[in-house]
């Protein structure tokens, strides 16, 4: 029998670990770029990562883990603590948990087929192949299924390694080519609607592409949908809304709320003549601070987003 170690990728004879399901701590420092002495981190003091061990206590990471310790990184990236992302990722695995009464792994190896497919077509820049299979998953998933569970995931790997060669023109690519798409639904949507709701981005806290899957979202709760351009001046969004007027403002923030975010929203609230609603990520985190305040928040998933706005447009949804 071969030994594992935790530095050499050497798995056992036929019955133990397989080669392509788990992977050394060195493997997983080097496919993430976080080393292994964080790692060992993240699982003592904090228990983000609950490695396999073997019996002579090595760990081994599934690509379940890979994908947690990227996950982790792309929170605290965006300004969360290290020490309160587990509460994220938990809120994030009791949404997926809705799945379960269908078999986990049938699902996961759905999406998995589906991503290889849509990886391939970008890795080879064919927007005609890529087109195709864009066309193929919507006709089988619900939206929230096809950016929440295929697309984004994938859209976030390459975003997260474009220190590998050619990672960042793929990722250039199929932002394109999904930012493209959905404006074009956005747009069909617009016609014969007089009042929208209007969906913006806090500078700096959201990417284009995040705005309008998020737009998306909303425009499925049967109301008109309009985003305002990335990089708007938070200060301007009062004189904005006195022009156009509309149903309700979302703002989107993927960031850990700043301390003064609850105080600035709170003064924008004050100013405006529609209902605020704070969508995306910074939601969830802020939803205690702005308790008892008239500020609605809702949240970061996709049919969760366009019921809140539904409930909250007829009046039945308590900020």
């Amino acid at each position: 029998m071969s030994v594992i170690t935790e530095d050499n990728f050497i798995f056992k004879a036929p019955g133990a670990w397989a080669r392509e399901d788990l992977f050394p701590i060195r493997e997983v420092a080097r496919l993430t770029g976080v080393n292994p002495v964080t790692l060992r981190a993240w699982e003592r003091r904090y228990g983000l990562i609950q490695p396999t061990r073997t019996d002579s206590g090595h760990r081994l990471y599934s690509l379940g883990d890979i994908e947690k310790v990227r996950s982790i990184l792309a929170w605290i990236e965006r300004g969360v603590a290290v020490s309160k992302v587990g509460k994220i990722l938990a809120k994030t695995e009791s949404v997926q948990s809705v799945c379960a009464l269908i078999p986990s792994d049938l699902v996961r190896a759905d999406y998995a087929q589906w991503q290889q497919q849509v990886a391939d077509a970008v890795g080879q820049f064919d927007d005609v192949e890529l087109d195709r299979i864009y066309g193929q998953i919507f006709s089988t998933y619900a939206v929230p299924v096809v950016f929440q569970d295929i697309l984004m995931p994938l859209w976030r790997q390459l975003l997260q390694r474009q220190q590998v060669f050619g990672q960042t023109s793929e990722w250039v690519f199929f932002d394109g080519f999904l930012r493209s798409r959905i404006i074009q639904r956005l747009l069909l949507k617009r016609e014969g609607v007089s009042r929208r709701v209007l969906v913006c981005a806090i500078a700096g806290q959201c990417r284009e592409l995040e705005l309008l899957v998020t737009a998306l979202f909303l425009s499925k709760a049967d109301v008109g949908v309009r985003v305002l351009a990335t990089g708007l001046p938070f200060d301007e969004l009062t004189l904005v809304c006195q022009k156009i007027q509309p149903l309700a403002l979302v703002v989107v923030s993927h960031h850990a709320p700043a301390p003064e975010l609850p105080k600035r929203l709170g003064k924008l609230a004050m100013s405006l003549d529609c209902p605020l609603l704070l969508a995306g990520d910074a939601s969830d985190l802020a939803q205690d601070a702005l308790a008892g305040s008239s500020i609605g928040c809702l949240g970061n998933e996709g049919t969760v987003m366009r019921q809140r706005l539904r409930q909250f447009l007829a009046g039945n949804l308590d900020t």
